[in-house]
């Protein structure tokens, strides 16, 4: 009891701080508003920047061409067999699936 009502005074507190707080001053408005366009300056460099790398790999790829690349990648293992297609209405069929997933689920739950 009294650690909540320890909680309640604190929010109390601080809620009371907070309201009592002054507005911003013009100064502080201008520092905010400096901060807020430097930071949207930097995105653009940011993003400029890469811009200028992306060009740099496309560039270097048609140059090369797609064969280099082609060269690089490791060696295709063997290839898989496309999966049988599934029975799209099994119920019409009379008999559930055989699978291990649809036979566990299909399953009693004390068999």
């Amino acid at each position: 009891m009294n650690k909540l009502l320890l909680a309640m005074m604190g929010i109390m507190m601080a809620g009371m701080a907070g309201a009592k707080l002054p507005p911003p001053s013009e100064e502080a408005k201008a520092k905010a508003e400096e901060a807020r366009a430097k930071a949207a300056w930097s995105d653009k460099v940011a993003s400029y920047q890469l811009c200028v790398a992306q060009d740099k790999v496309a560039a270097r790829f048609k140059k090369t061409g797609s064969t280099a690349a082609a060269a690089s990648m490791p060696a295709a293992g063997p290839a898989v067999p496309a999966a049988a297609p599934a029975a799209t209405t099994p119920a019409a069929a009379g008999t559930p699936p055989a699978t291990g997933a649809a036979s566990a689920a299909g399953a009693a739950p004390g068999a």
